[in-house]
Order: structure tokens, then sequence, then C-alpha cells
């Protein structure tokens, strides 16, 4: 056993790797050019359209420095529009296109799939501790966090 065995920073960057690798399979499996913070990105406007980027990198805890660039491979794949604020010209909002809607609808059970194929060794017993486990710790330590949630009320109002 490795001392690297024994250190939970690097095992939870571990179960990371293996995240994404499960996501992309899983994805690449339903022929659909996905990653998993794109899907985020989709659920989220799906649950409160209308949101600018810096809200959605909030309500997704991603860097709000590179929002823009998930948000151009959404737009660039007809996933999402961006319409100019009706409070603030210099700001865009972001909506959820009816193509969009139907790659997230498609992503759905795959993504569910993906939770599985994490915690496919866990008894349902451990699943249970587990995320419990994680949930704590991401809770806690959001605030330390390069891109903490914001889960706040988004600003704006869903049309």
């Amino acid at each position: 056993m490795s001392e690297l065995d024994t250190l939970p920073g690097h095992l939870i960057r571990r179960v990371q790797q293996i995240s994404v690798s499960l996501f992309s399979a899983r994805m690449a499996e339903a022929g659909l050019d996905l990653t998993s913070v794109q899907f985020a990105a989709l659920a989220t406007l799906r649950d409160h359209p209308g949101l600018d980027q810096q809200t959605l990198a909030g309500l997704i805890a991603y860097d709000r420095v590179t929002i823009g660039g998930v948000v151009d491979r959404l737009a660039q794949k007809n996933f999402i529009t961006r319409e100019v604020s009706p409070t603030d010209r210099r700001a865009r909002v972001l909506m959820l296109s009816a193509e969009g809607a139907k790659a997230l609808d498609l992503a759905r059970p795959w993504v569910a799939r993906v939770q599985d194929d994490i915690v496919e060794y866990l008894s349902p017993k451990e699943r249970e501790t587990f995320v419990a486990l994680l949930a704590k710790i991401t809770r806690a330590g959001n605030v330390r966090s390069r891109a903490p949630l914001r889960a706040g009320a988004p600003s704006a109002k869903p049309k």
C-alpha cells in the first residue's frame, strides 16, 4: 500500500478521474457530445431559464472565468441561446434551446447510469454513507472552494 492510498485528497482526485471517464464513456455510448459540466449547465438552465453566465457559474459551482468556454460550446452545439438582458444591455441571458432540451432528456438516463457505475462496488448502505459524507464535506468546505456553490435565488426571473 502506497502512502498516496491513505491521502484523502489523492483518492478524491482519483475518484474524480474515474467519474469523468465513466461520464465520457456513457455519453459516447449514448451518442452524445456532452461533458458533465455541460450537463450541469443544461439542467440548471432548464430549472432557471434566463440566467446570466455569472449566476449559472455560481449555481453549478464552476469558475466564473471558464464558464464562458462552456457556454460558447453549448451555443455552438445549438443547445442554448444567448439574448441581450432586458435589464442590462451589457449582459446576456441564457436559454435552453429545443435541441438542448432534447439532448438533456436523452442524457438523463445515461447520467443516472454513471451514478450507479461510480458506486457499483459499494453496498446500498455504503452508497448512502458515501454520498452523505461527500455532501457533508462539500457543504462544509464550500467557502474554501475556488468556485463555491452559490445556491441563492437566481438573479434572472424564469420565463
